[in-house]
C-alpha cells in the first residue's frame, strides 16, 4: 500500500510541473518474438491495452503487468555508448546499440524521467510509465564487461498500455491530459 501512495503522490507532484514539457518523438521500435531471440526492428506496431505490443514475446506473458513494454531514450543510448567507450555517431544512429539493449521503444527530444508515473500518447496508443527498467544480467553478455554498470540509471522505464492503438516511428510522444479539455 505504501508503494501505491508514494507513486500517486509523485504522479501528482510531477503532473503539476510538467504542463510545459515539450513533445518528443518515437525514433525506434523493437520486438522480441520469443525469449532470448534477436530483437526485430519494425516501423510500426499495434499496442494492445493490458497486454503490450503485438508480436513481442511479453505480449501474452504480462497481462495487466506494469512491464508490458520497455522504453528508453536516444539520449540514454548515447550515454551508455559513452560509458562503454563506443565511438562514433553511427553506433547510436543506426540502432545497433538500441537492439542490443533489448528495449521495445526508443524516443528522443524528451526528458524520459519526466514521464515516470504519467500517462502519455504515442500515435493512437496511451501508455503509463511506472518502474525504472533495471538492466538484467544479459547486458554483460551482450555489451561485454561493464555493460550493467554502463546502464545503471539509464535502463529506461517500464510501461503498461492503457489504450490500444497503432504506433509508428516518427509519431509524437505527448503527455496525456484527459481533463484538460474540460477547463
Amino acid at each position: 500500500m505504501a508503494i501505491s501512495r508514494s507513486s500517486n503522490s509523485q504522479k501528482r507532484l510531477f503532473a503539476r510541473y510538467l504542463e510545459d514539457l515539450p513533445s518528443g518523438e518515437l525514433s525506434w521500435i523493437g520486438l522480441r518474438p520469443e525469449r532470448r531471440a534477436e530483437v526485430v526492428e519494425v516501423g510500426s506496431v499495434q499496442a494492445i491495452a493490458g497486454s503490450g505490443l503485438a508480436g513481442d514475446h511479453r505480449y501474452e506473458n504480462t497481462l495487466g503487468s506494469g512491464r508490458q513494454v520497455t522504453l528508453m531514450s536516444e539520449e540514454y543510448v548515447g550515454q551508455i555508448a559513452y560509458f562503454l567507450s563506443l565511438s562514433g555517431e553511427a553506433v547510436v544512429a543506426n540502432a545497433a546499440l538500441a537492439r542490443l539493449l533489448r528495449r521495445n521503444l526508443v524516443i528522443k527530444g524528451m526528458n524520459l524521467e519526466a514521464l515516470r508515473y504519467q500517462q502519455f500518447s504515442i500515435g493512437a496508443a496511451i501508455f503509463e510509465a511506472g518502474a525504472i527498467c533495471h538492466p538484467c544480467l544479459r547486458m554483460e553478455e551482450l555489451l561485454g564487461k561493464g555493460g550493467i554498470a554502463a546502464m545503471v540509471g539509464h535502463g529506461g522505464l517500464c510501461l503498461k498500455v492503457v489504450q490500444s492503438g497503432k504506433i509508428s516511428v516518427g509519431d509524437a510522444v505527448c503527455l496525456h491530459h484527459p481533463q484538460a479539455s474540460l477547463f
